[in-house]
């Protein structure tokens, strides 16, 4: 049955009396409303009406549907008329729509205050994780525009495996038998890559690779990665709340970390002071440490280390000396012009003369499965024999 097109008005009169009432949604409710505003009560007016405000109350809404697809990892709203999703070959653009500014805003609100945050115009964005492990962040208009802009962050299901990986294209055969020689070795290494490249999918599936015998202390931002292991503790930091009070900042679980007894400490993603505390952990004897890390390329990595260190108070040369000791190598993630998630290269970590750190590139892979050998293999070669 086609549902009718209904002005503004009338949903906003029947959900400010049901807000009045304080009764629960139902079609008998609402079709109460709609008579008392002198309303037409056929069934597909009301059913229409109950549809629209159940969306506003339940769920993420109108967005439901699309954090359900198959393989989605981002839902995210430019506004009321721009709705995208990703599932793993760039972004879509889907055919939902809001009302107005008014309903995303609404949305937005009504999710933050799910998880006890404030969001309205004297905190007008807001960063969380909902029940269901989502990643939720909000802009409000004016400060966005074209509109409120949610972002929305979905879990893995399930953890692919890293012959799974292959299959989808991530890396080639030859990539994954180089990381999982990495993992059991034991070498220490950073995921690098840009927003939505695939750092936590990649680092959950090798994480899921270490010795079940190995004891895994995970601490994150927001709960994200998901190792197939039998023996994981997780941290997750957590902001304050509406009074200013109760923040547990990443740098403190880095340090709580290391009191339980790590056989491999992972920092999910390492973003600001709290990287003095993972490079000095992994110059106390902690091997296998590892994380993920912003970056554009693996070259970039040893510079975003360093401003990260020096913002904590670390001097360069200091940051440097532990960054050299700390870190055998990293693993960069790219996308391809089409939107694709893969391994693009593999880089030791080494010094040149003058004692600062560089990222030298050891194997690189094409997008069309071909790995190419460079200067820095001999160096990983011999690290991974060691």
């Amino acid at each position: 049955m086609r549902r009718p097109a209904l002005p503004d008005d009338v949903l906003d009169g029947v959900r400010e009396q049901l807000a009045r009432e304080g009764a629960a949604l139902s079609p008998e409710v609402v079709a109460r409303a709609l008579r008392d505003q002198g309303r037409p009560v056929g069934d597909a007016t009301v059913l229409a009406v109950h549809d629209l405000l159940r969306q506003d109350v339940l769920g993420a809404g109108p967005l439901e549907p699309l954090l359900r697809l198959e393989g989605v990892t981002d839902v995210l709203v430019n506004g009321a008329e721009a709705v995208y999703v990703d599932r793993g070959e760039g972004l879509e653009r889907t055919d939902v729509r809001f009302a107005d500014d008014a309903a995303v805003r609404r949305l937005a609100q009504r999710l933050a205050g799910t998880a006890g945050r404030r969001l309205d115009d004297a905190t007008p964005y807001v960063d969380l994780r909902l029940a269901d492990g989502t990643r939720f962040h909000a802009v409000l208009a004016p400060l966005a525009r074209p509109g409120t802009v949610i972002s929305l962050r979905v879990p893995r299901a399930r953890v692919f495996t890293l012959d799974e990986l292959v299959g989808h294209g991530t890396l080639n055969p030859e990539g994954a038998s180089l990381l999982r020689r990495i993992v059991t070795a034991r070498l220490a290494f950073l995921v690098s890559g840009g927003t939505g490249s695939g750092k936590t999918t990649l680092l959950s599936a090798l994480l899921s690779l270490v010795d079940s015998r190995h004891r895994m202390v995970l601490v994150e931002d927001a709960s994200e990665l998901r190792p197939d292991h039998p023996h994981v503790v997780g941290l997750e930091a957590r902001p304050a709340n509406v009074e200013g009070a109760g923040e547990v900042p990443m740098r403190v679980l880095v340090r709580q970390a290391l009191r339980m007894r790590p056989d491999r400490l992972v920092v999910g993603e390492v973003r600001g002071v709290e990287v003095t505390d993972l490079l000095a952990a992994m110059n106390t004897g902690h091997e296998g440490g590892c994380g993920t890390l912003h970056a554009n390329s693996a070259r970039d990595v040893p510079a975003r280390i360093e401003a990260l260190a020096m913002a904590a108070g670390l001097s360069q040369a200091a940051a440097h000396s532990q960054l050299a000791s700390a870190l055998d190598l990293v693993v960069h993630l790219a996308r391809d012009g089409r939107g694709r998630r893969r391994v693009g290269e593999v880089a030791v970590l080494g010094r040149d003369p003058s004692g600062a750190v560089l990222a030298v590139p050891a194997v690189t892979f094409d997008g069309e499965g071909n790995t190419r050998e460079h200067a820095g293999l001999d160096d990983l070669a011999e690290r991974l024999a060691r």
